[in-house]
């Protein structure tokens, strides 16, 4: 892309003043770089007093917490757009809007969150929103069911499909989910203190080949176009409202997969818990997020049945039960998905506050190995947990 530069404060506020959407532009007078991921350049714009109306991202050609020994292809950011644009048609009360975007700057302008919070933030500060695993629930069914062959002619799903293709992006899945933590390698990150189990799960023969079938399933599966990493940090939140953001790793695949993804990390927010609020008094946030979970499920489930029966239009996928039929391949994939983010989280290159910033190494460590046992668990004996209500009785099992 011969036009890309990198961004810095002033070119943003530039940007934005020319495609924020503003009736009066020159009230964007500055910026402030606000990223926290390893991916991008994230600006908050703001006007002339002092309030942020405008947030401008952009991708960088490579993993910004590696460096630029880590190259990544720009194009992702297309995919990003592209993704939460479709999300939004769906959806727009739980997605971010894109207001305008550039594929040779790798740059795009969204509107301006800064009313919610982040969802991770707030379930480690065990501040609880009645709302949000409801309204989870009910962006996942919406932006799901709606990319897939239930309702998209098969000419507009295979479409989609060519649309967006993202392999490098799927690379990185497919490594940091179901290759690095179950063997020797340098991406990995744990405590020493960890190694015995870290070791153990890439002696356990009965895992891994329940993850190498979940990989496949990831590989081959084109059934929906997922946000691709929606987990409680790519998730804003405010008393009533919900918004998904940050999709570059969409693409056109299993639908569990989101839904595990996002099951795991309210998990994981559930294994740290004690470190942060004591073992006594983290158990009624831990019963939350588990009923937490359950609203999520129970919430995609019933609305993809109903838009199911209402809008499926292919003649063979409206047969009477047959949609029952998928979502419980659905919920058996997801749970899957689910125990593979916890190890992932855990073992894996990229880690979560809600365990990484408890203070004290034992307690810590301890919240490490059950999101790793629990997690282990979880992916052998998927196909054997039927319903939502036996997942929560099993994780209670693993304490």
């Amino acid at each position: 892309m011969s036009q890309y530069r990198t961004f810095n404060a002033d070119d943003a506020v530039a940007y934005a003043q020319q495609f924020g959407g503003l009736e009066n532009p020159s009230e964007l007078v500055s910026a402030q770089e606000v990223g926290d991921g390893n991916l991008n350049l994230v600006f908050k714009i703001f006007d002339t007093q002092g309030v942020s109306r405008i947030i401008v991202k952009q991708a960088l050609p490579y993993v910004r917490c590696v460096g630029e020994s880590w190259p990544l292809t720009l194009d992702r950011a297309r995919l990003e757009a592209q993704t939460l644009v479709e999300h939004f048609k769906h959806s727009p009360q739980h997605t971010v809007q894109i207001l305008h975007f550039d594929p040779e700057l790798a740059v795009m302008v969204m509107e301006d969150l800064s009313d919610h919070r982040i969802w991770r933030g707030e379930l480690i500060a065990n501040r609880y929103y009645p709302q949000a695993a409801r309204q989870l629930g009910e962006y996942l069914a919406q932006t799901l069911f709606h990319t897939s062959d239930f309702y998209l002619h098969p000419h507009q799903k295979k479409a989609q499909v060519a649309q967006f293709i993202n392999p490098e992006m799927c690379e990185i899945t497919e490594d940091l989910f179901f290759n690095d933590p179950y063997q020797i390698h340098e991406r990995n990150n744990y405590p020493a203190a960890l190694e015995a189990d870290v070791a153990a799960l890439r002696d356990d023969a009965q895992l891994k080949l329940a993850v190498a079938s979940l990989k496949h399933t990831f590989f081959s599966h084109a059934e929906a176009l997922l946000h691709g990493d929606i987990h409680s940090g790519s998730i804003f939140v405010v008393d009533g409202s919900l918004k998904a953001i940050d999709a570059e790793f969409g693409y056109v695949g299993p639908i569990g997969f989101d839904i595990g993804t996002a099951i795991g990390n309210l998990l994981l927010n559930y294994c740290g818990l004690p470190g942060h609020l004591g073992i006594r008094d983290a158990a009624s946030a831990r019963e939350q997020r588990l009923t937490d979970i359950q609203e999520l499920w129970n919430t995609f489930a019933e609305r993809f049945q109903a838009l199911a029966v209402e809008k499926t239009r292919d003649s063979a996928l409206s047969t009477p039960g047959y949609a029952s039929q998928f979502l419980q391949k659905v919920w058996t994939d997801a749970v899957g998905f689910c125990g593979s983010e916890l190890i992932r989280r855990s073992v894996g290159l990229s880690h979560v506050a809600d365990i990484d910033t408890i203070r004290d190494d034992d307690m810590r460590h301890d919240c490490l190995r059950h999101a790793i046992t629990l997690g282990k668990a979880l992916i052998v004996i998927a196909p054997r947990i039927h319903n939502v209500e036996e997942f929560i009785a099993r994780v209670r099992q693993y304490g």
